[in-house]
């Protein structure tokens, strides 16, 4: 990958660790400023589930910002865009659109081929 191309991926993932790290650091602050005192049990109920909700996405947000992070070492390290299946480089396209990714589309395939067998 040329250093041009890393450029660009450091940037536009630094930018998405600020954002999900502000907007974690928020629903964060909101949940711990929540309380759930109504006496109607279906507004309990209600605030309950988006509390839920707002905890799972919190959970999907922190995987991301491991991932982030890993990617950003992985630039660092000029391993960023290396499979780690098969140790090809991985097609520019696919990294533009995920850029965390860390297989190459046959190894991706492979390992989804593998998780289905797994699974029946």
């Amino acid at each position: 990958m040329k250093k041009r191309e890393r450029d660009f991926f450091r940037k536009m993932l630094k930018r998405q660790l600020d954002e999900l790290t502000q907007k974690s650091d928020v629903t964060i602050a909101e949940l711990l400023n929540s309380t759930i005192n109504s006496a109607d049990p279906l507004e309990r109920t209600a605030l309950g589930l988006e509390r839920d909700f707002a905890i799972r996405m919190l959970d999907r947000e922190h995987k991301l910002i491991l991932k982030i992070r890993k990617a950003l070492q992985k630039i660092e390290d000029q391993t960023f865009g290396i499979c780690e299946g098969c140790g090809e480089e991985i097609d520019i396209e696919r990294m533009r659109l995920r850029p965390v990714t860390e297989l190459c589309i046959g190894c991706k395939s492979d390992q989804e081929k593998l998780e289905k067998l797994i699974c029946e």
